[in-house]
């Protein structure tokens, strides 16, 4: 088995079923020690583990609750020292379209992804820093990358996950702190009855776990948006177009809209590796043009 999380302490979140139950029981079979965390049905993941010959905590904190996350964090210090890898991935659904949604439904399914992985990474990054090491893998979502009808609370939450990874991953790299996004395509309960049968039967959580394996081991790269399902593996990318200088002139407007399509023509596009890229990239058709 090439990849050994041996030694390593991982906390994976929303881990009680679904897609997080079999993240925790691929980190410990291969070695880790996790602290599985769930509202409901961590320690029967738990004794799964144990059973297996691993080893493993249960911890019912919600994610919400920051204070509570501390505590939990706490508690795989007390019992092994360190945490080495977290596994942002409670998540809820709340589904309707923008016209019919409830703010107070927005608002959770914000506070559960969103909030959730930023109490946690929080309650982790000064240890990790410490440590000189760490793996943390936010759980993004082709809904948010590229939408999906009836999950704008959904989307707008994992999107932004996307760009805390992005700067998270910024901030940890002089001290070996890996950050990178899972997009997931699998069949859990959450999605139950949003899929048909046949679709959903291709779709095994199981099929996921690989991809969180590399995001959270030692060779992980860093600032990686991998999606995985159904056995297949994609990576998506936030690019930045060459664009085109049109400088400072009350005719502008009118020149944007008829060369919009040169704007956003996407020969020669990039990925930037941080925000200053894109003004890197004006001012510097600015001074040329200019020149």
């Amino acid at each position: 088995m090439g990849m050994d999380f041996t030694g390593r302490v991982a906390i994976v979140t929303g881990a009680g079923g679904g897609l997080g139950r079999q993240h925790a029981l691929a980190l410990a079979a291969r070695g880790a020690k996790v602290v599985v965390n769930d509202l409901g049905g961590a320690q029967a993941v738990v004794d799964d583990i144990l059973a297996a010959g691993g080893d493993a905590l249960a911890n019912a904190a919600s994610v919400t609750d920051f204070v509570a996350v501390q505590a939990m964090v706490q508690q795989a210090v007390d019992a092994w020292g360190r945490v080495d890898i977290l596994i942002n991935n409670a998540g809820i659904l709340r589904d309707k379209s923008f016209a019919k949604m409830e703010l107070a439904d927005f608002q959770l399914v914000v506070d559960v992804h969103l909030m959730g992985a930023v109490h946690c990474s929080k309650a982790v990054w000064a240890l990790m820093n410490e440590q000189k090491y760490g793996r943390i893998v936010m759980t993004t979502s082709s809904s948010g990358l590229y939408g999906n009808f009836g999950q704008s609370n959904y989307g707008a939450a994992k999107l932004a996950l996307v760009g805390l990874m992005q700067t998270l991953s910024l901030e940890g790299a002089k001290n070996n702190i890996h950050v990178n996004c899972l997009a997931p395509t699998a069949a859990t309960a959450m999605t139950a009855g949003l899929m048909p049968e046949a679709v959903l039967a291709a779709l095994k959580p199981e099929a996921v776990v690989p991809a969180m394996l590399v995001l959270a081991a030692e060779s992980a790269p860093t600032r990686t948006i991998l999606c995985a399902g159904a056995g297949t593996f994609e990576a998506a990318h936030i690019t930045l177009t060459t664009g085109i200088h049109l400088g400072i002139g009350g005719d502008v407007p009118e020149q944007l809209a008829e060369r919009l399509g040169e704007v956003t023509n996407r020969a020669n596009e990039t990925v930037p590796q941080s925000g200053a890229a894109q003004g890197t990239n004006e001012v510097g058709q600015a001074m040329a043009a200019a020149a």
